[in-house]
């Protein structure tokens, strides 16, 4: 399975704009905190809009916040909002009916993987990413913490 940069972007996008507890956030600073064209990230904004993740605030302190707390999103939706079916072959999807199903010896395999894909992104809030994403950011801010030496007597 391939996720594209739209759902990787689109995660990290919202990582950002959960980080910041309610307030509007300017996509120029999602852009320049994640490394993300802030062309490429307005079209992901407008996809996770009209999913129902983010709402735009307008005026001078303008920007996106979420439409949902963020305990309420999980990784599982966003992926499948931006890419579609996650389904790692199309014979697992739900609508796909396939006359092979009897003697195939890989459907099983596959049915697992596509199994295991939905229970992780599923079992994943964006709560979740967020504490992860300030773990890993006071994880890096307390390595470039100058170290001291005592002075010597």
């Amino acid at each position: 399975m391939w996720v594209s940069t739209k759902a990787q972007y689109g995660l990290r996008a919202l990582i950002e704009i959960g980080r910041r507890g309610g307030e509007a956030v300017p996509l120029k600073d999602v852009s320049g905190r994640q490394g993300i064209s802030q062309h490429y990230l307005e079209q992901i904004a407008s996809n996770l809009r009209r999913a129902g993740f983010i709402k735009s605030v307008r005026g001078a302190h303008g920007g996106y916040r979420l439409a949902r707390p963020a305990s309420a999103i999980n990784a599982y939706e966003v992926v499948t909002a931006m890419e579609g079916s996650i389904a790692p072959v199309s014979c697992v999807e739900e609508d796909h009916v396939c006359d092979r199903g009897q003697v195939c010896g890989t459907v099983d395999l596959w049915q697992r993987v596509d199994t295991a894909l939905r229970d992780v992104l599923g079992g994943t809030t964006l709560a979740d990413l967020i504490h992860e994403s300030e773990r890993q950011e006071h994880a890096r801010l307390v390595q470039l913490e100058p170290t001291f030496a005592a002075p010597r007597l």
